[in-house]
C-alpha cells in the first residue's frame, strides 16, 4: 500500500502554477466534472458551507479518481476541526482568519506529526490506508505531502504577516480579500490600493519565508500575480460559473425574443414573474 502524493506540491516543485476551483455545491459530480475538465485541486470549505463529514469524504474520494487533490477550509474551532479533514483523505487544509504567529505555532503543532508538532496518532482513517501503510512512513508522508494554508484577512493579522510566515512547519499563505476590503470599510472593492498593496505584501512574506502563496481568484490580472509570487492560482468558483451560464444564456434568449416578428413576440412580462 502506497499513499497518494500531492500533486499540488509536486507542480510547485516543478516551477509550474496549479490551478484550483473553489467548491460551495456538495455533490461529488461537480469535483468530477472539474476533475474531467483539468483542474489540479479543489478547494472545499467547512467555514461557508454547510458541508457534512460523509459529503466531504464523499467529495475527496471523487478528487482522488481524477488524481486532484482536495484543500479544506476547516471551521475555526478545535483540533479535531483541523485534523479530519487529512483523517478523510484530503490534501491540504486552509484555516482561516490567522492573526499571529502564536496561533499559526499552535495550528502546526495540531495538524503535524513528531518531529514538528504533536497531532494525535490515528491511522486508522484512509489517509492512512486504514492501517494498511507502515506506521513510519504514514508519519513522514503525513508531514511531507499534505500542506497547511494559513489564511491572513484582517489588518491586524497584515500587520503581523512576515512573523506569521516565519514559523515553520506550514506551507502557503492566503489572502483573504474580501474579509480584508469589508474590514476597512471597502467592501468588495479588490482593487482599491490600500487592499492591493496588502496583498502584495502577503505574497512578498511568503516568498521571503520559504512558502507558497495561493490567490482567492483570478483578483487582478494574471501576469500581476504571477510576478507578485503567487503560485497557487485559484481560477473561481463552481457557483459563479452555474450562474455566469445562466445569465449569458438568458441574455441570448432575450435577444432572440427582442428580434422576433411582432406576430410572434410574447407580451412583456414582470422580471418578478
Amino acid at each position: 500500500m502506497k499513499n497518494r502524493n500531492s500533486r499540488v506540491l509536486r507542480l510547485i516543485r516543478d516551477g509550474q502554477l496549479p490551478t484550483v476551483l473553489k467548491i460551495n455545491l456538495s455533490d461529488p459530480r461537480v469535483i468530477e466534472a472539474a476533475g474531467l475538465a483539468g483542474a489540479d485541486a479543489v478547494w472545499l470549505c467547512n467555514e461557508h458551507v454547510p458541508n457534512d463529514w460523509i459529503g466531504l469524504e464523499n467529495q475527496i474520494r471523487a478528487a482522488r479518481i481524477y488524481d486532484m487533490d482536495t484543500i479544506v477550509r476547516v471551521s475555526r474551532g478545535s483540533y479535531s476541526d483541523y485534523v479530519r479533514p487529512f483523517e478523510a483523505g484530503a490534501t491540504g487544509i486552509i484555516v482561516p482568519h490567522v492573526a499571529n504567529a502564536a496561533e499559526a505555532r499552535q495550528i502546526v503543532e495540531w495538524v503535524r506529526f513528531h518531529p514538528v508538532g504533536k497531532r494525535a496518532l490515528d491511522g486508522g482513517n484512509v489517509d492512512g490506508q486504514f492501517c494498511q501503510v507502515p506506521l513510519d512512513e504514514y508519519l513522514v508522508h503525513s508531514n511531507s505531502e499534505r500542506f497547511v494554508i494559513l489564511q491572513i484577512e484582517s489588518p491586524e493579522a497584515l500587520e503581523q504577516v512576515e512573523a506569521i510566515a516565519a514559523v515553520p512547519g506550514f506551507n502557503g499563505l492566503l489572502f483573504g480579500p474580501g474579509d480584508f476590503s469589508h474590514r476597512l470599510g471597502l467592501a468588495g472593492k479588490l482593487d482599491a490600493p490600500a487592499v492591493v498593496a496588502a496583498r502584495r505584501r502577503v505574497a512578498a512574506a511568503a516568498r521571503q519565508h520559504g512558502k507558497f502563496a495561493m490567490t482567492a481568484g483570478l483578483i487582478a490580472p494574471f501576469p500581476e500575480l504571477v510576478a507578485e509570487g503567487h503560485q497557487l492560482i485559484g481560477i473561481g468558483a463552481d457557483v459563479i460559473g452555474i450562474t455566469s451560464y445562466v445569465r449569458q444564456r438568458l441574455d441570448l434568449v432575450q435577444g432572440h425574443i427582442a428580434a422576433l416578428p411582432a406576430d410572434l413576440k410574447p407580451a412583456p412580462r414582470s422580471p418578478y414573474a
